[in-house]
């Protein structure tokens, strides 16, 4: 089954009870399969900050690259290094990218999945 980063608008009252499901079958002893990377945010307007297109162009570049240095990417995409780096370092701080041993970063999931209602986009 591909593993899958999921990013979206989240409603916390669900995700409170996803939550408090989960631990429960935790505490029981259950044993969770590998499950999909659920990044969310409290409105469109806070992902579109975190996330905006320079950043998901840097990410969708990584994905496509494989294993790579920023460097690499930032010429790949013709962009100074330093706005990529500040790019990678917050796809970093969200999970959406890893670094390997040799310090090259990569996109650990089999698919990157943003969402947005489009009923969202006006508070944007």
């Amino acid at each position: 089954m591909a593993r899958q980063a999921i990013i979206g608008v989240s409603d916390w009252p669900e995700m409170q009870k996803r939550m408090f499901e989960l631990a429960d079958k935790l505490d029981a002893g259950e044993v969770l399969p590998e499950a999909d990377y659920h990044l969310g945010f409290a409105d469109a307007a806070q992902l579109l900050s975190e996330l905006p297109p320079r950043r998901l162009d840097t990410l969708r570049a990584i994905k496509r690259m494989g294993a790579v240095s920023v460097y690499a990417v930032a010429k790949h995409l013709g962009r100074n290094y330093s706005n990529v780096h500040g790019d990678v370092q917050k796809l970093l701080e969200h999970g959406l990218v890893e670094k390997d041993e040799a310090g090259r970063v990569f996109v650990p999931w089999d698919d990157v999945v943003v969402r947005i209602d489009a009923s969202l986009l006006a508070a944007a």
